[in-house]
């Protein structure tokens, strides 16, 4: 936005944009029509650009206009929810937010969404709830949840789904294994070897994409085993049962390692999800503002293992 141009030049230019009138705006604003419309025609000089067309049926935005109208709502409104909020929070207004989340989401993640709320939200209550994908996202349609941080894809029109972080798919391995010789292994080095895999009714879309990706390179399924966390699978991995595909940020146990696969650009991508119905108030002030942190948070963090982090949660269905 142009230095020169303040937040009421912004209610300026929704009030005419809403009304088509210099006249009705003025009135809505409780200014006189000439100091509007000299304030609007300044603004214009000093972006260099029309935002209104006049016309003797009214006035209209222009093309590039209606861009500055489309900014000046939302800022408007981001002004003004904001202010609500902080409101809100101040009077001890804003229930607790209950947050779903799958076991197969990096521990990190939450940790740092739960620091960022905490800072928005001192003295609101962050309840987290773990369970599968699908239990997950029956239990945000019933209301029992308001939202949730989960992996993709999750399937649906229904669902706002707010891209949060994203980690290369890699095998994970014995320390021992042959495989381990190699800094990275091959399509081919999985072909009959790749038999752990995640239980697929947990997340039924992750497991048909995961298909697709496997029958696109070249690999049969062959599902010898499944589990529901990544702890389960990375027991089955070191028992023997064969190797598995993990996201390269999964904690890894001393005796498991992982490398990344040659010819593939296959990712784990997590994302919070709400439906846009959802009536709980810091939803939309979360979107905006608590995940876009901490998607910056996250992208400044070198991915390494790193210690578990301590989190209090409720695993019930």
């Amino acid at each position: 936005m142009s230095e020169s141009v303040e937040l009421r030049h912004l209610k300026y230019i929704v009030a005419v944009a809403e009304t088509g009138n210099f006249t009705r705006a003025a009135q809505r604003l409780y200014v006189s029509q000439p100091a509007l419309s000299k304030q609007i025609k300044d603004i214009e000089e000093e972006i260099g650009f029309q935002i209104f067309l006049r016309t003797p049926d009214g006035v209209f935005p222009t093309p590039v206009g209606q861009m500055i109208v489309d900014y000046a709502v939302a800022t408007l409104y981001g002004h003004n929810y904001v202010f609500r909020m902080a409101k809100e929070i101040y009077l001890g207004n804003v229930p607790n937010l209950r947050v779903g989340f799958s076991s197969f989401v990096n521990a990190r993640h939450l940790h740092t969404f739960r620091t960022s709320y905490a800072r928005h939200f001192p003295k609101c209550v962050l309840q987290l709830s773990g369970g599968d994908t699908v239990n997950i996202l029956q239990r945000v349609e019933r209301g029992d949840l308001d939202c949730a941080i989960l992996n993709l894809p999750v399937v649906g029109s229904h669902w706002q789904v707010v891209p949060l972080a994203s980690s290369p798919i890699v095998v994970c391995m014995r320390t021992d294994d042959p495989l381990t010789e190699k800094s990275i292994v091959t399509v081919s080095d999985l072909s009959e070897r790749l038999t752990v895999f995640r239980d697929p009714e947990g997340h039924p879309s992750a497991h048909a994409r995961l298909t697709q990706m496997l029958t696109e390179a070249g690999i049969a399924l062959h599902i010898s085993c499944s589990a529901a966390t990544p702890h389960d699978i990375q027991l089955l991995v070191r028992d023997g049962f064969g190797l598995a595909l993990v996201s390269e940020d999964t904690l890894l146990e001393s005796d498991i390692t992982t490398r990344r696969i040659a010819g593939v650009s296959w990712t784990c991508d997590t994302a919070f999800v709400y439906q846009p119905a959802a009536v709980h108030p810091a939803l939309s002030f979360v979107e905006k503002f608590i995940v876009g942190t901490g998607k910056r948070l996250l992208r400044k963090e070198v991915m390494s293992e790193r210690p578990q982090l301590s989190l209090s949660f409720d695993r019930s269905a």
